[in-house]
């Protein structure tokens, strides 16, 4: 395996190769190498932004990531399905997990905010605990400021809310807490958010803490079961284990905490991180969703592969589609496991085939399993499968070979003619794995439909059989330009 350099996946003869050719082509040298820079990150940091409701969480958010992703509205507890976006700051890259989708339900408002901070702070390298300057330290700012402290995270204090020097003193009284330095900004005007950001990377690893299998002398490989609730995610573990190590019960969303479980399969060792449940009063339904998504996210990060769980006596749901693009887009190896196969008759088997047909299209690329975890039909599966999805996300394509299969690809189907042009892909490196990311450079803007075929001709010549693979395009606006775009 390729170690990564500072040239992304690129060795230090075929960089310099590279470049030539990119000169030779009339593409701005810096411009190439911010590309491959880019496409080269491993596994990105992640910052989590916590802190009770209404304190301005996600407009900060939007503010870091410069975009307005995260849904704001005036009344508190606005769910939505996504929670992990990508940010940069100062030319670094990172991920940023909004908790901003907070419900009062049953635990009462404090038990809440605790299991929303929980399983953000556990996905996290570091933490940005947003107090509003304005009301001061409540009751349930020091039992989030304990849970931060009991999970010895590094943390960036931002007292929010801040508008002009009247608020410095309210942000000033915020040292109380006990977490260093609060940082008074205003998330709705930008006001203080770039030095707090700078205090942010002064503590933000380069990469995410944990050291995936390959990378740690027999460090085990990482699996997260994700799956929505009730799906048969602790019945599989439990029966990868052969013993009852979960808690399994019918009533949806039985298990509290992720379970960290080491179990020795096919004679090589794995730890499952297990996703198993939602934490809620099972009676009611309010904000269990967006734990999921939490707790998923969270485990998503923590994990090299996603074995995605579908519960194939129920129809294929929009949350199984976004359990699997929230894997996708967390750029992890994926594993499809059809659980309760032994349940079906005829009738369903045939129509489930046409649903995965049809809803599953995003993921064709990856390893079906057909399981049962009650009884264990078929659990011997599952490892070659993981080990397959692996091979894919781990896969390089040597950039000689790659760009003679680009030539060959651009000869037999040229992009089509748009506006009287024709762009060509000129040639293109694999920057990175773990999944694999491509940079190619073009003539001119490739078409999504033309990029997506070049993902499945990548597909057929080179394997990549269970991963995402990540596909950017640069385009050199003139010959011998400095300003080469990217799209």
């Amino acid at each position: 395996m390729n170690d990564q350099h500072e040239h992304g996946a690129l060795g230090d003869a075929e960089y310099a190769e590279f470049m030539e050719l990119a000169a030779e082509e009339g593409f701005d040298l810096e411009d190439v190498e911010g590309a491959i820079e880019e496409a080269g990150h491993g596994p990105l940091p992640v910052l989590a932004v916590v802190g009770r409701p209404n304190v301005g969480k996600s407009t900060l958010v939007n503010r870091i990531i410069g975009r307005r992703e995260a849904v704001v509205e005036d009344k508190p507890g606005v769910t939505r399905d996504r929670v992990t976006y990508e940010a940069e700051w100062a030319g670094r890259r990172f991920k940023v997990v909004d908790t901003g989708g907070w419900e009062q339900d049953v635990l009462g408002l404090d038990a809440s905010v605790a299991a929303q901070a929980e399983y953000a702070i556990e996905a996290a390298d570091a933490c940005v605990f947003v107090v509003d300057a304005k009301v001061g330290a409540t009751d349930t700012d020091e039992a989030v400021v304990r849970l931060l402290r009991r999970a010895g995270k590094p943390v960036v204090l931002c007292a929010n809310k801040v508008d002009g020097q009247s608020g410095e003193a309210d942000a000033a009284s915020l040292w109380s807490l006990g977490l260093g330095m609060p940082w008074p900004v205003s998330s709705l005007h930008g006001r203080g958010t770039g030095d707090m950001l700078d205090a942010v990377l002064e503590v933000l690893p380069d990469a995410p803490a944990q050291t995936f299998g390959g990378n740690a002398i027999g460090g085990p490989r990482r699996i997260a079961l994700i799956g929505r609730p009730n799906v048969g995610k602790s019945s599989l573990l439990n029966k990868v284990a052969r013993e009852e190590r979960v808690v399994v019960n019918e009533l949806a969303g039985t298990t509290r905490d992720p379970v960290d479980e080491l179990i020795e399969l096919g004679g090589v060792t794995w730890k499952f991180v297990d996703t198993a449940g939602i934490r809620k009063k099972v009676h009611l339904q309010t904000g269990s969703d967006y734990y999921a998504s939490l707790r998923t996210a969270a485990a998503v990060e923590k994990a090299e592969v996603a074995v995605i769980l579908i519960d194939t006596t129920e129809k294929i749901s929009v949350q199984d589609q976004r359990i699997i693009t929230m894997a996708v887009e967390a750029g992890r190896a994926i594993v499809i496991a059809y659980n309760k196969w032994d349940e079906l008759d005829e009738e369903r088997r045939y129509y489930l085939e046409r649903e995965i047909e049809t809803e599953m299209q995003q993921v064709a690329w990856a390893p079906r399993v057909n399981v049962s975890a009650k009884t264990g039909r078929h659990m011997e599966k599952l490892v070659p499968a993981i080990e397959t999805a692996l091979e894919g996300w781990e896969t390089r394509v040597p950039t000689g070979r790659l760009n003679a299969f680009l030539g060959e690809i651009v000869a037999a189907h040229p992009h089509p003619i748009r506006g009287g042009k024709q762009p060509r892909i000129l040639f293109g490196t694999q920057a990175g794995t773990k999944p694999p990311r491509f940079v190619l450079f073009a003539s001119g803007f490739l078409e999504h439909g033309y990029r997506r075929f070049v993902e499945r001709r990548l597909r057929e010549e080179f394997g990549f059989e269970g991963t995402p693979i990540h596909i950017s395009v640069r385009v050199r606006e003139k010959r011998g330009s400095k300003t080469a775009k990217k799209k």
